[in-house]
């Protein structure tokens, strides 16, 4: 009987590569712990994103690998999650409770940039992760209604914090809480920024490994400010691959790179019509705008969503698509962009600061 030697395994363990990154694990050091009794072994295998629909094909492919060496009987391959907080804005320091936050900003108003961010949300959350949204839109806050808690109001234990609302697993903070409906928010920009400032730092968030900020449109005095004092992992940019929509998301795309946050990559939304009689497609927006700007801006394209009334309506009615349909192709579409998402936040370099100590220096009397 052949013995079984890990340098064997390993090799064959190589031949495995991750549908999400395209690497194999062995290469990436996420496969740890290899335990070698006669003819049976075991491994444990760490990833760095949230994959929780993917976990069982993936170490089934894995054990189907260590199989194939001469000698092993049986294979076992223990999956596992590991997200860490990764590296911001220099000089900004991390916000309690959140390893990871995301931006998701669109350069003007009208692409469907909640929609979009609740839905990636979801996903993520969906995929296993610890998710919170921050609905940054102070003059148009749409989080309560889309996530079906616009009738609950946070509590306060202290007076001078306040616990997230959750809805459909995820937690959520939004002036709309605080507001009436119908009230007019007229603030000029500083009193607007210092109010989402409180929002999201006297927000108890409960050990979140992501916090999705929904921003608010446009590249003004409260988007730039949010850009800057936010220690941002990186921002998404939702556009619609008509030309005017472009022209605001490029502009959304630099504010982010001049201060120093990395584009995690560019969602194109409403980039088809199909219509649901007759089967026919239409561009009505252009076709291929988000990709053309991916490609001019040398960052990655997420991926397109349809134009669709199903969409729209869930939203609306406070259970958007990915909880409404969780197997349904627009779901999937949702998951695929924020599994994409949370790669590119795993791939970057982690935050240390964590780790160092904490020195005072004091004078003796």
């Amino acid at each position: 009987m052949a013995t079984v030697t890990e340098s064997a395994l390993l090799e064959a363990l190589k031949t495995v590569v991750d549908p999400n990154t395209g690497a194999d694990l062995v290469s990436t050091r996420q496969i740890r712990n290899i335990r070698i009794a006669g003819g049976d072994v075991s491994f444990d295998v760490e990833l760095g994103y949230p994959a929780k629909s993917q976990l069982a094909p993936l170490a089934a492919a894995l054990e189907a690998a260590a199989r194939s060496v001469p000698g092993v009987d049986s294979a076992r391959a223990a999956m596992t999650t590991k997200i860490v907080a990764h590296a911001v804005q220099r000089g900004v320091p991390l916000l309690p409770g959140v390893k990871n936050i995301v931006a998701v900003a669109s350069g003007k108003g009208g692409v469907g940039k909640s929609t979009t961010s609740v839905n990636l949300a979801l996903a993520l959350a969906a995929e296993g992760a610890s998710v919170g949204i921050l609905d940054a839109d102070i003059y148009g806050p749409s989080q309560p209604t889309m996530l079906g808690v616009a009738d609950e109001r946070p509590e306060s234990a202290d007076g001078k914090t306040m616990d997230p609302l959750v809805g459909h697993g995820v937690q959520v903070m939004s002036i709309g809480f605080l507001v009436d409906p119908d009230q007019a928010m007229i603030w000029r920009g500083p009193m607007a920024t210092q109010a989402l400032e409180q929002l999201l730092r006297q927000t108890n968030w409960k050990d979140l490994d992501y916090l999705i900020v929904d921003m608010p449109p446009g590249t003004g005095d409260i988007a730039l400010t949010l850009a800057q004092r936010v220690p941002l992992t990186g921002a998404v940019i939702v556009t619609t691959p008509q030309d005017i929509a472009l022209l605001d998301a490029k502009k959304g795309l630099t504010m982010f790179e001049k201060v120093g946050v990395p584009i995690l990559g560019i969602v194109e939304n409403m980039a088809v019509y199909c219509c649901p009689n007759c089967g026919h497609t239409e561009h009505i927006f252009g076709a291929d705008g988000g990709k053309r700007m991916a490609a001019q801006f040398g960052v990655e394209y997420l991926g397109a969503l349809p134009l669709a009334l199903s969409i729209r309506e869930q939203a609306d009615g406070g259970r958007p698509t990915v909880v409404a349909e969780p197997e349904g192709e627009l779901a999937a579409l949702y998951k695929t962009m924020a599994r994409r998402i949370a790669v590119r936040v795993a791939q970057k370099a982690k935050d240390f600061s964590s780790k160092f100590p904490t020195i005072t220096v004091s004078k003796e009397t």
